[in-house]
């Protein structure tokens, strides 16, 4: 018996097209370059434009994330604003951290640029009012979260 697969209907006739796969690597270590893929599939691609945009809103969600922080840290929040803004806080925060696990160096940059930015903003006093240390707290508290 030939099982060589020559007439036995194996699906390899003329109309059987071959599935073409596109290879998809995910690096698993940091690196530099344009070519990555941030939070959703072919994007921002190949173009350099579309890197620096995708850089632009990794830095802005990293300054909203702290400006919901220095929002929490207020004084004079009501328990449901507290809640919603930390539940926005943590989610937009677990999306950073997805955008980090790109581990493209540049990514990286603009997600700690755009914390320091933010706490600076925010939480340092540079949006007009002084940054105050909390009576017994080791830790920064700015006295507005808005400037």
């Amino acid at each position: 018996m030939d099982m060589g697969g020559h007439g036995m209907g194996m699906g390899m006739g003329p109309a059987a097209a071959p599935v073409v796969r596109r290879k998809h690597y995910m690096h698993m270590t940091f690196y530099w370059g344009t070519q990555s893929e941030i939070l959703f599939d072919g994007w921002p691609g190949a173009r350099g434009g579309m890197y620096a945009l995708a850089l632009v809103a990794v830095f802005a969600l990293a300054v909203l994330v702290e400006f919901l922080g220095s929002f929490l840290s207020a004084r004079g929040r009501g328990v449901a604003a507290g809640a919603a803004a930390h539940a926005v806080r943590v989610g937009l925060a677990y999306v950073l951290m997805l955008a980090l696990m790109s581990f493209n160096v540049g990514v990286l940059l603009a997600a700690v640029a755009g914390h320091a930015a933010g706490f600076l903003l925010f939480r340092g006093g540079l949006c007009g009012r002084r940054a105050q240390v909390e009576d017994g707290a080791k830790d920064y508290h700015a006295a507005t979260a808005a400037c």
